[in-house]
């Protein structure tokens, strides 16, 4: 976050400094208006560049065991060129790596989960995945397991067909 504020200025004064050497080139011909205006414009297209860069940038420094399973579009009024061309500023991927089973319960499986934002540390969820059933559990919510392996006390949700955290789990 640091870094990005840092670059920012930067561009401001890189965008005013362009227009100062145009103003000597033309014999200070450019209004004094100018200057400001372009710092201003600068930083603006700076910041929404690395707005609509981040998840790029955060997913090609993804290990290649992450499978991301939702991305989460912003949209906001204040930002009106995001309804046009919205960017993801937030997404989740499953770690295929941290994929656990029980000869026990063989449909059932365990994953980490985890949860990226764009000025948001990264969390980590562990989720249950019942394959055979198309169902999944917060396992943070109070769950335990049997002496069998089985969960209890779980909130399974069933989930549709082509639910991407089932698929990315059970597809393992």
């Amino acid at each position: 976050m640091f870094l990005e504020l840092i670059g920012t200025v930067f561009a401001g004064f890189a965008f005013a400094g362009i227009v100062l050497v145009l103003n000597k080139l033309t014999g200070g011909r450019l209004p004094k208006w100018t200057t400001p205006v372009a710092a201003g414009l600068g930083m603006i297209i700076v910041t929404i560049s690395s707005e609509y860069s981040w998840y790029d940038r955060m997913r090609d420094k993804l290990p290649e065991e992450m499978a991301i399973v939702q991305e989460i579009e912003s949209r906001a009024f204040y930002r009106p060129w995001t309804y046009a061309a919205p960017f993801v500023d937030r997404f989740a991927a499953i770690d295929t790596v941290s994929v656990r089973t029980n000869e026990r319960v063989p449909d059932q499986r365990l994953v980490d989960l985890y949860f990226f934002g764009r000025w948001a540390p990264v969390s980590k969820l562990p989720v249950a995945v019942n394959c055979a059933e198309n169902r999944r559990a917060n396992l943070a919510d109070g769950a335990e397991f049997a002496e069998d392996g089985r969960l209890i006390n779980a909130d399974w949700f069933t989930a549709g067909i082509d639910d991407p955290i089932i698929e990315a789990t059970c597809g393992v």
